[in-house]
């Protein structure tokens, strides 16, 4: 008797936390997509703080230039970051700068594949997530998610 007591809901513990989960951030697509957006904001953020830490330690041919470059790149890093964080927050407006980071994400690695070698791997990656992330975005549970479209 104290069995029955005790269970309540129709769902056992695992479903229970899973809806859970699933309501606090969202679907999986909607998650998976903040967290492969907001890592391709944190290695353009590095390579901008690779940039300034090189332009202070080292002596670059065109000073202005290679501030320019730390401080563009760094700039850049903010539009994937700021869409991962509303991506993650469930943001109807997070949806659209994240597709745009992964279309432009497309050609950056196509031009890496073709200069070869290392970047080859690096440029595979890349194109491989941009387009998980489209193909999570575009998903009609991703977009209901968020607001968009029938629902």
């Amino acid at each position: 008797m104290s069995e029955r007591l005790t269970r309540t809901g129709t769902g056992t513990d695992t479903e229970d936390a899973r809806e859970t989960v699933t309501k606090v951030r969202g679907p999986r697509r909607v998650v998976a997509a903040a967290v492969v957006t907001g890592a391709e904001g944190l290695v353009v953020a590095g390579f901008g703080l690779i940039s300034l830490v090189l332009l202070v330690t080292g002596r670059p041919d065109d000073m202005v230039q290679a501030a320019t470059l730390a401080v563009t790149v760094l700039a850049l890093s903010v539009l994937p970051l700021a869409a991962a964080r509303g991506l993650w927050l469930r943001r109807r407006w997070s949806r659209g700068p994240s597709m745009i980071v992964q279309l432009l994400a497309l050609p950056v690695a196509w031009q890496m594949a073709q200069n070869g070698g290392g970047l080859l791997v690096a440029a595979v990656a890349l194109a491989l997530a941009a387009v998980a992330v489209l193909g999570c975005l575009v998903n009609p549970k991703a977009t209901e998610a968020l607001g968009i479209g029938p629902g």
